[in-house]
């Protein structure tokens, strides 16, 4: 896959997933990796961000194999930017799909 397609939607499918429950950084990558090859290395930075611009908090957790885990969490502006990046995403691939199907559409 397209390296430029990946860097647009790993913040949204990162969004995504935490919505859904708190996950430490490995969990994350494995998650995403199912649909979307990523390295390890390109979440991390990812996530320091959305640390930084309050999209996120984190805590520690103790682990059964071995340190404790940082788990990520959404803040109520994670959950909302994850909406919007939801609904942006959506209607972009709708009028992208259109697109390639051969219509143009003026909205």
């Amino acid at each position: 896959m397209n390296i430029q397609f990946k860097k647009g939607v790993l913040e949204l499918c990162t969004l995504a997933l935490l919505a859904k429950k708190n996950r430490y950084g490995y969990e994350l990558v494995n998650e995403i990796s199912k649909n979307i090859s990523i390295s390890e290395g390109t979440i991390y930075p990812l996530l320091r961000r959305l640390k930084n611009d309050g999209y996120v908090t984190t805590y520690l957790e103790e682990s059964n194999e071995g340190a404790p885990r940082k788990y990520y969490q959404l803040t109520e502006a994670g959950k909302k930017m994850g909406k919007e990046l939801k609904e942006e995403w959506l209607t972009f691939v709708k009028k992208v799909n259109g697109l390639l199907k051969g219509g143009v559409k003026d909205e």
